[in-house]
């Protein structure tokens, strides 16, 4: 089991820049590819980003070229970098993990939605 909980989310204008960083605790110590997605009202789930243990990372096209993410083993944290943030960009951020073993922790950004662990979210909103 791990647990996550997300920070850094608030309201910024357009063009503005936030982090989100994610702790993660419990059973750290096993291998996990680490993952942001965000859900706006009214929309699906989008994943945004995510990063195995060897450190390669994937970007949704939306967000490719403004968005980082990145993580502290040390810390055990995740961050999210976002730049350049839009009003399009405005949801409920979400981060998550899955087991580094199973088939759903690939190079494929649209099964972070789908990773096992999940916090509780932090909103982002962007205005014009």
């Amino acid at each position: 089991q791990v647990q996550l909980v997300e920070s850094g989310g608030g309201s910024v204008q357009s063009g503005g820049s936030l982090r989100l960083s994610c702790v993660a605790s419990g059973n750290t110590a096993s291998g996990y590819c680490m993952g942001w997605f965000r859900q706006a009202p009214g929309k699906e789930r989008e994943g945004v980003a995510r990063i195995d243990s060897a450190g390669t990372t994937t970007y949704a096209d939306s967000v490719k070229g403004r968005f980082t993410i990145s993580q502290d083993n040390a810390k055990n944290t995740l961050y999210l970098q976002m730049n350049s943030l839009k009003p399009e960009d405005t949801a409920m951020y979400y981060c998550a993990a899955e087991a580094a073993w199973s088939g759903v922790c690939s190079s494929n950004i649209k099964h972070v939605i789908l990773f096992d662990y999940r916090g509780q979210g932090t909103q982002v909103t962007v205005s014009s």
